[in-house]
């Protein structure tokens, strides 16, 4: 798929990944190494939880979401560059069976006042499951080349 350069973005832009399968030894093994908590790790624990059944950590979900956001449709030059993320939110949890995809916007773009050819691109990144219920919610701003120098 060919990349995107900065001057072929414009501000309201839309993108979308394909979709990606769940399962819940991979909740499971994750949350085993990274984040082992009983609603992560044990079925019958995490239904005396909050969460009332097995969720994925939402460290997992962030995880997930990088690689359906590196497989999709926004395929900025020189690659996938974050420099900040912005208001991390997780309004639902991800459980066993979901499938998630990702919705990217993109809200603003500023070419770099001291670097020709590159600037900023800031996007809203979505991940939703299979009822398209929200799950993950992010602002991320990432370094994008320009295809020529800017002023």
């Amino acid at each position: 798929m060919p990349r995107t350069f900065l001057e072929e973005l414009a501000v309201g832009q839309r993108f979308a990944s394909g979709r990606l399968r769940v399962d819940g030894e991979s909740i499971k093994r994750f949350a085993a190494e990274f984040d082992p908590q009983p609603f992560h790790l044990d079925e019958q624990a995490a239904k005396k939880t909050v969460f009332r059944g097995l969720a994925a950590s939402g460290w997992h979900t962030a995880a997930l979401s990088m690689r359906l956001l590196l497989e999709s449709d926004f395929r900025p030059a020189d690659g996938m560059i974050g420099v900040r993320m912005e208001e991390l939110h997780w309004p639902h949890p991800v459980r066993p069976g979901d499938e998630l995809r990702l919705e990217i916007e993109i809200l603003a773009i500023q070419p770099s006042p001291t670097k020709p050819g590159q600037g900023m691109v800031k996007m809203r990144v979505t991940t939703l499951n299979q009822a398209d219920r929200a799950v993950q919610t992010y602002i991320a701003n990432v370094l994008v080349l320009a295809r020529r120098k800017t002023p």
